[in-house]
Parts: structure tokens; C-alpha cells; sequence
């Protein structure tokens, strides 16, 4: 009798190996097919299947183009009127520019690109600028502004006027 329960209990233990092997092969071949799946319909496609010739000729992505930045060592101040007393405004400012040529030639041109600068700070509205609108206003002026000399100058355009430091008193 003894013998009978060993020959029984392998082949039990042979169909349970073969078992988990099905099953690990099953969960795999699903795992594989579920992300295929995914590729194909998120519009990707596999790589190598159902290419065609036109696809090559899609319209390229614009490449990054990196700012580049040119930092005012000086602050621009003046006065500025509030309510009849004189008060004082600071700021320190930065130029941004994608093309390098636009930073040499605000470079080339500070002093003008200055004083400039001075008279729009010197006209704006004190109460303007303690608010956030305010300031990113008067920031849009300075683009204006500086780009306004740039132009006449024949120079290329920047892109941004950005505040490092700002302080009105």
C-alpha cells in the first residue's frame, strides 16, 4: 500500500507544476498584450508596423532654443510723485533674450537704453506700483521701451524685461 500513495502523490505534484507554469505564461502573454495594446492605441504604434512613407514627411517640432540674459549691474532710480510727495523707486533689472545679438547691441546701447528706462519709471503712478499689476505693467513698458531703442538702432528685438530687485519707498 505504501507504494500506491507514493506513485499517486507525483503525479499530482507534475500537474501542479505544469499548472503554475500555464499560469505564469498566461499573466505574462497579457502583460504583453495589455501594453501593446496601449502603444497602439494611444496612436504611437509599434515601431516597424504599418509605417508608411508619408509619416516621415510629419512637420518637426520646434527645437528649445534657450534664453540667454544679461544682468543691469547698476539699479535704475528716480523719483516718482505720490499724492504730492516725492518718493523713490528702485529697481534692478535683467534683459532676456533668445538671440544673442539682441543682448550685445542693449549692451552696445545702454546709456540710452537707460535713461530711457529712468523717464518710464519716473512717470508711473506710485500706488501702480506696489501691486503685483502694476509692476508686471510697468515691466511691459520697459519691453516697449527698450525695444523701441533697439529699433531704431537697427538692432534685433529682446524678449523680456524681468525685475531682480524692486523696491519703492
Amino acid at each position: 500500500m505504501a507504494e500506491n500513495n507514493e506513485s499517486e502523490a507525483a503525479p499530482a505534484k507534475k500537474g501542479k507544476l505544469k499548472l503554475i507554469i500555464m499560469l505564469v505564461v498566461v499573466v505574462i502573454l497579457a502583460i504583453v498584450l495589455s501594453v501593446v495594446g496601449t502603444l497602439w492605441f494611444l496612436g504611437g504604434g509599434l515601431p516597424g508596423m504599418g509605417e508608411e512613407e508619408g509619416d516621415a514627411t510629419e512637420v518637426a517640432e520646434e527645437t528649445f532654443i534657450p534664453s540667454s540674459y544679461y544682468q543691469m549691474e547698476k539699479a535704475i532710480v528716480t523719483t516718482v510723485q505720490a499724492e504730492g510727495r516725492q518718493r523713490y523707486a528702485q529697481a534692478y533689472l535683467a534683459l532676456e533674450s533668445t538671440d544673442p545679438q539682441a543682448l550685445e547691441a542693449a549692451k552696445l546701447h545702454m546709456p540710452l537704453i537707460r535713461s530711457q528706462l529712468v523717464t518710464v519709471l519716473g512717470s508711473s503712478n506710485f500706488n501702480e506700483l506696489q501691486t503685483p499689476e502694476g509692476r508686471s505693467g510697468l515691466a511691459e513698458r520697459m519691453l516697449t521701451t527698450v525695444n523701441q531703442v533697439l529699433e531704431q538702432e537697427g538692432e534685433p528685438a529682446i524678449k523680456r524685461v524681468l525685475f531682480r530687485n524692486f523696491v519703492v519707498q
